[in-house]
């Protein structure tokens, strides 16, 4: 059995289910920057010596970026670039479209100087009808970056509130993300970032429905999904195949790649992770 890996890694004569070389297309991971854990550059620039291979981007979540000094940002842009992975916003464009259109346009042109290549579009806290998504959507990609639209069948989600807070908000129609999701798609969005929470988050029961319904509705390769929980990512592995794109904690890369290509899981995923040439 030929090893469908070309990559230089340790024991590489023992076979893996196939990997594409980067720039990837499909079975992305993206890796949250600091926001949860605080670390810099020296940390950052260890993690892609030992795993810039299954690294596809990283994302910084929650505004942190606005926290830290400018060259900072710049450095980290620089070390995900010299290792071909991009840099995400996360979606605190949410707090930026209070302060309308001219704070929008000061955003995406300090995005570009601080090294950024995608635009995270969330929705959770704001009341955005479609239109206004598809106009935000051609605003980026006019701007000379990827817009990434975050959509989710949680109101008031993508924060810190709690599950009981979320549960009296109720949750949305996934009819509706996935008609906005073709929308954005169609306005020029590089790809759909699928909120966890109320599928698998802060939820009783995880909605496998809403996720199997999104991935039917939009496909495999549009979307990418929140699974920052070793479970949740084994689930999506188990039942989509290690093509699924996947936003995870930057210290579950080497955990999430190992179900990827077959070397490692548990009884319900032991040897079954295939994908042959």
């Amino acid at each position: 059995m030929p090893n469908e890996i070309p990559f230089d890694v340790a024991f590489n004569f023992v076979p893996r289910a196939k990997r594409p070389e980067k720039p990837r297309s499909f079975g992305l991971t993206e890796i949250r920057a600091p926001y949860y854990a605080s670390f810099g550059t020296r940390h950052l620039q260890d993690v892609f010596d030992v795993a810039h291979n299954w690294v596809d981007g990283i994302k910084w979540a929650g505004g942190s970026f606005a926290l830290v000094p400018p060259e900072q940002v710049r450095a980290f842009s620089d070390i995900a670039h010299e290792n071909n992975a991009y840099v995400s916003s996360g979606g605190w464009i949410e707090t930026v479209l209070r302060y309308g259109d001219d704070a929008v346009d000061h955003y995406l042109k300090e995005a570009k100087e601080v090294g950024f290549d995608v635009i995270e579009i969330s929705t959770g806290f704001i009341m955005l009808p479609t239109s206004g998504l598809q106009r935000l959507v051609e605003k980026v990609t006019k701007a000379g970056l990827k817009a990434k639209p975050e959509l989710g069948i949680q109101i008031g989600s993508g924060g810190d509130s709690g599950e009981a807070e979320l549960a009296a908000e109720t949750k949305k129609d996934v009819g509706d993300l996935i008609d906005r999701g073709k929308a954005a798609l169609e306005a020029g969005a590089s790809i759909i970032m699928i909120e966890s929470e109320g599928i698998t988050e802060n939820v009783t029961e995880w909605n496998t429905g809403a996720a199997a319904s999104i991935i039917n509705g939009l496909g495999l390769e549009n979307v990418m999904f929140e699974a920052a929980d070793g479970p949740v990512f084994e689930w999506y592995i188990k039942n989509y195949g290690n093509e699924v794109n996947l936003f995870v904690d930057h210290s579950q890369i080497l955990q999430l790649e190992g179900l990827r290509q077959n070397i490692w899981g548990n009884k319900s995923t032991w040897g079954r992770v295939i994908n042959p040439a």
